[in-house]
């Protein structure tokens, strides 16, 4: 079942967490929280990550990168700012300081946080 209103649901999860800001590491957190992606919008919603936003507008302010000094700046303060605009959030597993103050600042604006995929509404399995 197709929802009728898509949500704008948040995936937070671990992304700088237990790199050491190694590239390689970074970029296979993205990934892991892009693998989220389709099976929201399969389901009807539309997904969002932090980092889509706030990595172009770190490198548009001169920034290289989350171990920047100027990415204190971006990095967590854009995320509150989509939390404004979303209905959800989906919460990955793993450590994560900015994925909890995700789901603590989502929580304080009373949206829903979804822990698992399968419970987003209109959820749609593969197949």
């Amino acid at each position: 079942m197709v929802m009728s209103t898509p949500l704008l649901i948040l995936i937070a999860g671990p992304y700088r967490s237990g790199t050491g800001d190694d590239p390689a590491k970074l970029a296979a957190n993205l990934r892991a929280l892009e693998q989220a992606a389709w099976p929201i919008f399969r389901s009807g919603h539309l997904p969002m990550i932090g980092e889509w936003v706030a990595l172009p507008v770190l490198r548009g302010a001169g920034g290289t990168g989350p171990a920047d000094p100027l990415a204190e700046e971006i990095m967590y303060p854009t995320a509150d700012r989509l939390l404004h605009h979303c209905d959800a959030v989906l919460r990955l597993p793993g450590e994560s300081k900015g994925a909890d103050q995700d789901v603590a600042i989502a929580q304080q604006r009373g949206l829903p946080i979804y822990r698992r995929i399968e419970d987003i509404p209109g959820y749609r399995a593969t197949g």
